[in-house]
């Protein structure tokens, strides 16, 4: 087969990985860097254009997407324009945008009766008060929307502090979430990391000492775990209701079951690959030979 990892760059450790697994099973292999096309968008022949070259569709059988959170609504045309090509997508363009967009994708989520930590969002200063409350009061977790790794989450321990920062936050005409704080997940998360509607790998991780996020970017530890019947189900729902073939659901244990913070359509493969021992990047090539097909694309028309 021939394939296109659609990644900012081949030294990126997630992407090398899939460099190797797929040529260890025989596969042509490109790493394209989606911010380097450009699309013509035609009725007849669709193309896509990387530096000096023209990309129709026999030049790849699937592409890798592997988009960054900066750069979603570029990287997610680019692999709309794949699929406009007939190129098979591991994750299509539409469940990208699903995933990457907090407040639905919780939205989407909490409508198929899916646990998640209790979330509240508004737009006016007037409503802060009603926020704090909705969630049941500090200590609580204040996020912002286009946040990833960690990034731009805050723990606000006191009502003081939680007005204060959410009150900065939309000072900033920042769109942010409030959600309650889960106390018994003691700073621990679990990611699953789903192929093909299965959890082929899951780890436990742990905030570094004075911090509670558990982000392995920000210095948090990761453990095998291993998943009861109802987490393994819920983040195989989570991937499913999100539309991705394959994705990191991120849960954390709560005294009312798992509850999904996140589903990730581009999830890092080297941290779980360590903490689990398992093949992680070979399994996703495996799922793309038994699943690419020309003008294979399921999620079209379902915004």
């Amino acid at each position: 087969m021939k394939i296109a990892v659609l990644s900012r760059s081949p030294s990126i450790h997630s992407t090398k990985r899939l460099v190797e697994a797929a040529t260890a099973r025989g596969h042509e292999v490109r790493v394209v860097d989606h911010v380097r096309c450009f699309m013509d968008i035609t009725s007849d022949r669709p193309s896509l254009h990387y530096q000096d070259e023209e990309f129709a569709a026999e030049h790849f059988d699937a592409v890798i997407p592997r988009i960054g959170a900066s750069v979603t609504f570029y990287g997610t045309a680019v692999v709309r324009q794949f699929e406009m090509m007939g190129v098979y997508s591991v994750n299509e363009s539409v469940a990208i945008t699903r995933s990457r967009d907090k407040l639905r994708s919780l939205q989407l989520l909490s409508r198929r009766g899916v646990g998640i930590p209790v979330t509240a969002f508004a737009r006016s200063p007037d409503d802060v008060p009603g926020l704090i409350r909705e969630v049941g009061g500090a200590p609580l977790v204040i996020k912002l929307l286009e946040g990833t790794q960690g990034i731009g989450v805050v723990l606000a321990e006191t009502r003081t502090a939680a007005k204060s920062v959410i009150q900065g936050f939309m000072g900033l005409s920042a769109n942010i979430l409030v959600q309650e704080y889960i106390k018994e997940a003691g700073g621990s998360d679990i990611r699953c990391f789903v192929v093909g509607g299965k959890v082929i790998a899951a780890m436990q991780r742990t905030a570094p000492d004075g911090d509670f996020r558990s982000n392995l970017h920000r210095g948090g530890s990761a453990s095998l775990v291993k998943l009861t019947p109802k987490e393994r189900r819920t983040a195989v729902n989570a991937a499913k209701i999100m539309g991705l073939n394959v994705c990191g659901v991120d849960l954390l244990r709560s005294d009312r079951g798992p509850l999904v913070m996140e589903v990730n359509s581009s999830p890092g493969i080297g941290g779980i690959e360590a903490a689990t021992g398992k093949d992680v990047a070979n399994l996703i090539i495996e799922f793309i030979e038994r699943e690419a097909r020309p003008k294979r694309t399921r999620t079209r028309g379902k915004g």
